[in-house]
């Protein structure tokens, strides 16, 4: 990776510094579905090279049966987002009636 990456890395994309890994998930109703899989996200190897950490924070889209259809990263550094979206991937939520969005948030630090 060139000095021109690691400048747009650290100039374009402010790390957040958040609370730790938390996840809310409500649906309409105000209901909340409870996580049954969770796989933790691989730290990157640029993101540690370069000390790298902070807060992730994605809304995940939930099927009825308790799959993940797709992430949608709302914030975090561009460095750890991509580590983040591929973990939510392949988490897994309770059944519920419908589909559910989720909005979840993983902390990455060395």
């Amino acid at each position: 990776m060139g000095l021109r990456a690691a400048v747009f890395a650290l100039v374009l994309a402010p790390v957040l510094t958040l609370s730790p890994c938390r996840s809310f998930s409500q649906d309409a109703a105000g209901n909340t579905r409870r996580v049954l899989t969770r796989v933790a996200p691989e730290y990157p190897r640029l993101a540690r090279t370069m000390n790298i950490q902070g807060v992730v924070k994605a809304v995940v889209w939930v099927a009825p049966n308790g799959s993940v259809k797709a992430v949608e990263v709302k914030g975090g550094h561009p460095v750890l987002a991509q580590s983040a979206q591929n973990a939510l991937l392949m988490w897994k939520f309770e059944a519920g009636p419908h589909e559910t969005h989720e909005t979840i948030e993983i902390r990455f630090s060395p």
